[in-house]
């Protein structure tokens, strides 16, 4: 058979080149290439992880400040609501100053128009009573042609007037 002859007389050369070819390879893709590109993902992961402690470290920063944010904002809150209950209080207590001031004057004010309403009564009823007993004394004197005592008059006239 002349083609296995053939075959191991170029076997041999074959297998030479294949070993060349794969050393080669080997050396410049193997030892040359790949020790860099592990090397650059080696620096990407270490960049990967430092990124990602700096973002943990970032967020613990953030949260224990928006903590401290929250304490503040709600101790500013309670301090405000203190200050609006006090001037509430205040305010109330002025109103209620202003009120009995105003009340007292009301007050006084009402009792001297229930003095003088109570005077003028008086004053009328008296005015009212001199009127009826003249009245009085005039109608009896003319009617019955008789004179009375002033002061009878009068203390009849009144006795009416508070009876009916």
């Amino acid at each position: 058979m002349p083609q296995i002859e053939q075959l191991a007389a170029t076997y041999s050369s074959q297998i030479f080149w294949l070993l060349v070819f794969f050393g080669f390879t080997f050396f410049v893709v193997g030892r040359g290439m790949v020790p860099k590109v592990m090397d650059t993902v080696a620096q990407r992961d270490k960049q990967i992880s430092d990124d990602l402690i700096a973002a943990e470290r970032a967020r613990k920063q953030a949260n224990e400040e928006e903590e401290a944010w929250r304490v503040r904002e709600n101790t500013n809150r309670a301090e405000a609501q203190a200050l609006i209950a006090e001037a509430r209080t205040k305010a109330a207590a002025a109103t209620e100053q202003r009120l009995a001031a105003a009340q007292s004057v009301i007050d006084t004010k009402l009792a001297e128009a229930e003095d003088r309403i109570a005077e003028a009564r008086n004053s009328a009823a008296a005015e009212i009573e001199d009127v009826a007993a003249d009245a009085t004394r005039d109608i009896v004197s003319r009617i019955a042609g008789l004179s009375l005592d002033d002061a009878a008059v009068r203390s009849t006239v009144k006795e009416n007037l508070v009876h009916g």
